[in-house]
């Protein structure tokens, strides 16, 4: 029985072999406040066949063991197809399906890439062409980013997701579509080759085409797009395309991104900026020391109790050394 269900284990292009790292997500929502986390890898290939498959305390998560010691979990496609994100908005045809308005979404909200169970593939590493990044180009939109290739170079997906598109599509040329269990939507067009068809299956690391220079091109390259709820933003926050890792497990998205001209080379140091802010004020509220008001009290004595002055009560509060203390005012003393 193994050895059959590790054969098609590997039919379904899955030799690959990676450690998983275990997250505190609890704790990892509390304290990440933006996208800078521990980069991640692609998926290790391994070069030895799947021997064995183990079952785990979950009938839908199992354990493949490799001929070289190495392993990995696979969880079944029904059990990760459980969710209403494969039913909304679910279109085979067009590429944006989502009727929302930006105004409809919140300001930010954070996004689980990667965890214990699920993997990261780089979907071709390379260099960005120069003309080929997120933003307005010749009076249009370029919503994703060009990474130069020769034709019949492998394309992976990204994650774990279904396939809701795959066609040949105007100015993409030949487009893969797959929607991601987090909800994102990741786009490969100008494709040689589609090897996936609309409601397939696919695991990150999958090859699910190759590329090439269909469509609107002048050249070989994949054009390859993240995007949620149909709004595009920058995939250069998600990944290193130079080194091929995943900047980070969550993803703190924010609604400005997908602004043609928010990217994120121009808007990493800003945002590495407002960050320093606000551990600065955080620092300062964690400081501030509070006093309330009571009777018989008097600036003095309320200074000469909080270990500090006078003049630097009224100064943190505003008033003057003279002003009358009204019971229950709270009075800020640090």
């Amino acid at each position: 029985m193994f050895a059959v269900c590790a054969a098609g284990f590997l039919s379904a292009g899955l030799a690959y072999a990676v450690n998983p790292v275990r997250i505190d997500t609890a704790k990892a929502h509390v304290m990440i406040r933006r996208p800078a986390l521990e980069s991640i890898p692609s998926l290790i290939h391994s070069e030895s066949d799947p021997i064995d498959t183990l079952d785990t305390v979950n009938e839908h998560i199992k354990v493949i063991l490799f001929g070289d010691n190495t392993w990995k979990y696979y969880k079944t496609p029904g059990f990760q197809q459980e969710t209403d994100i494969f039913d909304e908005a679910w279109d085979e045809v067009n590429s944006n399906p989502y009727k929302l308005a930006q105004e409809d979404l919140p300001y930010s909200w954070s996004v689980w890439l990667v965890d214990s169970l699920d993997q990261y593939h780089c979907p071709f590493q390379g260099d960005i062409h120069p003309r080929g990044k997120f933003g307005p180009r010749r009076g249009r939109r370029h919503q994703g980013v060009d990474l130069p290739l020769k034709t019949g170079d492998p394309i992976y997906a990204t994650f774990t997701g279904k396939v809701r598109m795959s066609k040949y599509l105007g100015g993409f040329g030949n487009l893969i579509v797959i929607r991601h269990v987090n909800g994102l939507e990741t786009f490969y067009a100008h494709l040689s080759k589609r090897y996936v068809e609309v409601g397939d299956w696919v695991n990150a690391g999958d090859v699910i085409g190759l590329g090439g220079s269909t469509g609107r091109s002048t050249g070989p390259h994949l054009h390859f797009e993240t995007r949620y709820k149909g709004f595009a933003f920058d995939p250069q926050w998600l990944i290193d395309f130079k080194t091929g890792e995943l900047r980070h497990r969550l993803f703190v998205l924010k609604k400005k991104y997908f602004n043609i001209y928010s990217n994120y080379e121009q808007d990493f140091e800003d945002e590495m900026r407002n960050e320093e802010e606000d551990k600065a004020e955080d620092a300062e509220r964690a400081a501030m020391k509070w006093y309330v008001v009571r009777s018989g009290d008097t600036l003095s004595k309320i200074a000469r109790n909080n270990g500090t002055t006078v003049n630097a009560i009224c100064r943190l509060n505003d008033i003057n050394p003279n002003a009358t203390l009204r019971i229950g005012k709270k009075l800020r003393v640090r």
